[in-house]
């Protein structure tokens, strides 16, 4: 039987270079992007569209290793077979998961580096034993190599992967340092493939044993220099990352404190309400007690307590309050705000930010109906309920004029950009922070938002929030 090497010269050599090289290599890169993508947004048909993206990447992989084979491995033909991957593997995240293109290129980004890292670390170690007469089998080195793999890559998702899975879920990635971060790796990757195709012609007998030991000396600083990259690009990423989200809670923190003044405000409105309107009564119920109309008595008292209609009890106490206050105020403005809501599915959420969530949402609502010179649409319509294994909160109301959205969120036309600014970026932070997500549309002079929360158990949640 004719095997398969004497059949196609060159064939057996190709696949075992394929194995070797492009299948190992996706391999180690799809086990980080499955560390790093935990949690994000999939798209419908998702295993099927894994399946499928794999087995391109398996055929273009093929076909890369191909063309390296019949140039004779350069080092531009090794650079440009691992771009190929890397930009095809990108394509491939986002063609599975439904997140833009500065969280793709961030995970990619940092996927790759660690994988390269890993990489580099075990060739650092087996150039040292390399260097002291340690010659193992093929099999050997197989062992060896995928047992570190699998150490090294459950040693990063506990110090790189389960780190910064918060502030990705937070889809706070900043271009600027994504992109720059990309060039650092694109240096390094041009680098590692010269070397790599350098001291492979250089080698004596086996790959990366040398007769000489300068050759040694200058095969692992470049190893080195290549751990030192990828260190930076990972350390450079997630510090970044980490910084922007502590500025973020520095705004979110002197917002809260901004909305804690104001709701002080209202609440002495609302009693000073509540006084003038049981003044009212005490007066009018003398007044009519003199007549002897109880029929007139009853009406006017129904009129004068009518405030008392606001209060409201959706089972959450702290919604309760949030809710009725922003009734009362809503009443005073002429606005109906319309409620709907289960406040124990929200149980798992902080006080504070619960307030800010269902304050800012009435608030901005309040904002946009008030100077309608229709009274019929002067109108709040809010929900909130179980769907599933998920909390769903939706509000709409009218709107006139243009409304114009960056990066899915409205623009503010109030001088103030600050802090009225922040207020629909903080419902979205606030989303985000328990695993969620906020979003909002207009259309046909109607706006819509719909916050969608992970219901989960409130004692695990309420630890994440902590972490």
């Amino acid at each position: 039987m004719t095997t398969l090497g004497a059949a196609f010269p060159g064939a057996a050599e190709l696949l075992g270079n394929y194995w070797n090289i492009i299948y190992e290599f996706i391999f180690e890169l799809y086990v980080f992007y499955a560390m790093l993508s935990f949690g994000l947004t999939r798209r419908r048909y998702f295993a099927v569209r894994v399946v499928v993206g794999l087995a391109v990447m398996a055929a273009v992989g093929l076909g890369a290793m191909a063309a390296y084979h019949a140039i004779g491995g350069t080092v531009w033909g090794r650079v440009l077979i691992y771009f190929l991957l890397f930009v095809l593997s990108v394509a491939h995240f986002r063609l599975c998961y439904a997140e833009n293109i500065w969280v793709t290129l961030f995970c990619c980004d940092m996927a790759y580096a660690a994988q390269n890292l890993v990489y580099k670390v075990f060739l650092t170690l087996w150039c040292a034993l390399l260097g002291v007469g340690f010659r193992p089998q093929e099999w050997q080195y197989k062992l060896i190599y995928y047992a570190f793999f699998a150490a090294a890559a459950v040693a990063m998702y506990f110090v790189l992967a389960r780190r910064t899975k918060k502030y990705i879920l937070r889809r706070s990635q900043d271009a600027r340092t994504i992109i720059i971060s990309l060039v650092i790796l694109a240096v390094t990757v041009i680098l590692c493939s010269a070397e790599d195709v350098t001291f492979a012609s250089l080698s004596v007998g086996q790959e990366n044993v040398f007769d000489s030991p300068l050759l040694y000396i200058l095969r692992q600083t470049g190893n080195l220099f290549s751990v030192a990259c990828c260190v930076i690009v990972l350390a450079y990423l997630s510090g970044v990352l980490e910084k922007r989200d502590l500025e973020q809670e520095l705004q979110y923190i002197n917002y809260n404190i901004a909305q804690m003044k104001q709701q002080y405000e209202i609440s002495r409105d609302t009693i000073e309400q509540i006084n003038v309107k049981c003044h009212d009564m005490r007066h009018r119920v003398r007044a009519m007690l003199g007549t002897q109309d109880a029929e007139e008595v009853e009406e006017e008292l129904e009129r004068a307590v009518r405030i008392y209609d606001a209060n409201i009890r959706t089972g959450n106490k702290t919604l309760d309050v949030i809710l009725t206050e922003k009734s009362l105020l809503c009443e005073k403005r002429g606005i109906t705000l319309s409620c709907m809501a289960d406040g124990e599915k929200l149980s798992f959420m902080r006080e504070d930010d619960l307030y800010c969530l269902f304050g800012n949402i009435i608030d901005n609502a309040a904002e946009a109906v008030a100077h309608l010179s229709d009274d019929e649409k002067r109108v709040i319509n809010l929900t909130c309920g179980a769907r599933g294994d998920m909390v769903l909160i939706e509000e709409e109301n009218y709107y006139e004029g243009d409304l114009t959205f960056d990066d899915g969120l409205p623009q503010t036309t109030k001088s103030d950009k600050m802090y009225h600014g922040y207020g629909v970026r903080s419902i979205r932070l606030i989303a985000r922070r328990y695993g969620g997500e906020a979003t909002m549309s207009a259309d046909g002079g109607i706006f819509s938002l719909k916050v969608l929360l992970p219901s989960g158990n409130k004692r695990r949640i309420r630890k994440k929030l902590t972490e």
